[in-house]
């Protein structure tokens, strides 16, 4: 009888797995579904096409697209938020699926630049002079930079920093033509997911290594960053395999990904004295909360008090969807700190 019963409790717990299995099974299969859907209805919206573009660079993609804002209060100064794009830095991925997002942003009053900049290439080699740490060869997927990859790599180094920071530079002489009406004093910065990350990264320059070229003297003359599920800490990123190893391919591989975080992982540039919050979807299985959760943590030991928003029910890509709450949501905390 011992044995019978031994047995049923083996079979009762294989069940149980297997079942505990099928659920993993199916709640996957339903996040994936969910995060289809929402990723379908971000897209769906037209290109809005901007008042006026400029470029701050020779490269076709070293331009600026300025949205003026739409029916503004002449009483009330104009502040001006610049976006930067998302995509894990790849070259697919453009500006023009942000343009209904900066529309929407312009539809709320706000004077919005949307920035381009360099990404990924098949390979990426590096800039000659550069003082940072060299590309050691094509990027990969983490293998060392042995290999070139079978698709796009993510980002180009340095090229896609230099952008950045190039746009940011430009961009009060690039306003003052384009958008004159916009208050550069209430610039906020705001970013999703590989963008996100690279405008965390705009507002730590000051804490860069004194031999990055894009290091600045003090702090950028911001009112604050709105990162939205942003890959804020490239280690945690990496951990996580977010976005299919982007991060460790961005730094150039295996080889160079360590001797390159303190040029490019905000999670190591804190604090960095500018108000800044992160908004993040609870149920995001393209950039995990944990990611964001990481940088906060990153902060609150560097003495810095930086805000998590998170979202119920909320995926990845609603943030920047226009049809979605959680867009009024990223309004509402970018207006919290641009006024």
């Amino acid at each position: 009888m011992q044995d019978d019963a031994a047995s049923r409790a083996g079979v009762d717990a294989e069940a149980r797995h297997g079942a505990g299995a099928q659920g993993d099974d199916a709640g996957r299969e339903a996040a994936a579904a969910r995060d289809a859907a929402e990723e379908a209805s971000a897209f769906s919206h037209p290109a809005v096409d901007p008042d006026v573009t400029m470029a701050y660079g020779d490269h076709p993609d070293q331009v600026i697209d300025f949205y003026a804002p739409r029916d503004p209060d002449p009483a009330v100064p104009i502040p001006l938020v610049v976006v930067l794009h998302g995509g894990a830095w790849r070259a697919p991925y453009d500006r023009r699926h942000v343009t209904p997002f900066a529309g929407f942003l312009a539809r709320r009053g706000f004077a919005v630049a949307n920035v381009e900049y360099r990404r990924g290439e098949a390979t990426t080699p590096a800039r000659a002079g550069s003082t940072i740490p060299a590309q050691g060869g094509p990027a990969d997927s983490g293998s060392g930079g042995a290999a070139p990859t079978a698709g796009p790599v993510a980002g180009r180094w340095p090229d896609t920093f230099d952008d950045v920071a190039a746009a940011l530079d430009a961009l009060p002489a690039l306003l003052r033509v384009a958008l004159p009406q916009a208050d550069p004093r209430r610039t906020v910065v705001t970013g999703h997911s590989a963008g996100g990350h690279l405008a965390l990264w705009a507002a730590a320059r000051h804490l860069l290594p004194a031999d990055a070229p894009w290091h600045t003297d003090g702090p950028a003359p911001l009112r604050g960053v709105v990162a939205l599920a942003p890959i804020a800490d490239l280690r945690v990123a990496e951990e996580l395999g977010v976005c299919g190893g982007a991060s460790r391919q961005f730094l150039g591989g295996e080889a160079t990904f360590a001797e390159r975080l303190p040029y490019a992982d905000p999670a190591l540039l804190l604090p960095t004295g500018i108000a800044t919050t992160l908004v993040q979807g609870r149920t995001d299985i393209v950039v995990p909360q944990a990611v964001a959760e990481s940088y906060a943590d990153a902060a609150a030991k560097a003495g810095e008090v930086v805000g998590l928003t998170l979202l119920e029910d909320v995926g990845h890509f609603p943030l920047i969807d226009p049809a979605a709450d959680a867009c009024a949501v990223v309004a509402e905390e970018i207006a919290q700190l641009a006024w």
